[in-house]
């Protein structure tokens, strides 16, 4: 235990001493204040008065502590903190500059990859199109071919409109539909595995 500067020992001996001599002080007070009722007592029965005088009314008592200290020291503590606080380390960098810059970086990367790549490897592109010779059957572009190959298996109207209406009702449902409240992925192998297909 840390020990406790001077000047702060002094004061406290002195409080000390200084409370000692006031609950002496107190206790002769208190003891001439009984033998001074006494005597008056005696002095009333001896003469008496026209009226009853009421006897003042004493203050009430002060709260003590153990040996009557109305004050407790708890600690002196130093200058600083009872517990030594460090800053622990930790892995963790702001967005900017950190994060944006390798970001940045890598996008650079990529698009100077490809520029030097589509500089060196023609695309494999066909000849121009002939709007007059058209091929039979014409192909979709590759995000509308599911569609189109829906067509030849349904009517117009169902392959076009009601079950491309019904994905998209579903996708307007997707949100509402999922009410795990558990951010963790090993509860929510449903949905990881839903939105990764």
């Amino acid at each position: 235990m840390a020990e406790l500067p001077e000047h702060l020992r002094l004061r406290a001996e002195a409080a000390r001493a200084k409370a000692a001599a006031k609950a002496s002080g107190d206790d002769e007070a208190a003891s001439s204040g009984e033998e001074s009722a006494a005597a008056g007592a005696v002095a009333t029965q001896e003469r008496p008065t026209a009226g009853a005088v009421a006897a003042p009314a004493l203050p009430p008592p002060l709260p003590a502590g153990p040996e009557g200290h109305t004050q407790r020291l708890l600690t002196v503590v130093k200058a600083g903190s009872i517990q030594d606080v460090k800053a622990t380390p930790t892995d963790k960098v702001h967005t900017w500059p950190h994060l944006l810059i390798a970001e940045f970086v890598a996008a650079l990367a990529v698009t100077a990859f490809l520029l030097i790549f589509s500089a060196f490897v023609n695309a494999p592109l066909l000849i121009l199109a002939n709007y007059n010779l058209t091929p039979n059957p014409s192909k979709a572009p590759w995000y509308f071919l599911g569609l189109q190959e829906l067509l030849t298996m349904f009517h117009p109207m169902v392959a076009g409109v009601t079950i491309p209406g019904m994905g998209l009702f579903a996708l307007i449902l997707a949100p509402y539909t999922d009410r795990n409240p558990s951010n963790k992925p090993e509860d929510r192998k449903f949905s990881i595995a839903l939105f990764t297909i």
